[in-house]
């Protein structure tokens, strides 16, 4: 008998990466002091790149993240899917 096949998706692995790369980000904000959800909104809303530490390279983390890709996998989170 067969193994069922795995399905792998390009998003689940994109997912991944987003949801540590906001937590790499939210950790050193708030290391540093800062409220980091009201940073993060900050620079999802703007895209201002002063929104986010440089502390542990948190701010060119989150640059190399697509905007909307963040924004799709925030949502779909929030929402369950």
């Amino acid at each position: 008998m067969s193994e069922p096949t795995t399905i792998f998706s390009i998003f689940d692995d994109k997912d991944k990466q987003i949801k540590e790369t906001l937590t790499d980000v939210y950790n050193a904000l708030k290391e540093k002091g800062y409220n980091p959800l009201n940073q993060i909104v900050g620079y999802i809303l703007s895209e201002d790149p002063t929104y986010i530490t440089t502390h542990n390279g948190a701010r060119s983390k989150i640059q190399k993240l697509d905007r909307d890709d963040l924004l799709h996998t925030l949502l779909k989170s929030y929402l369950g899917e």
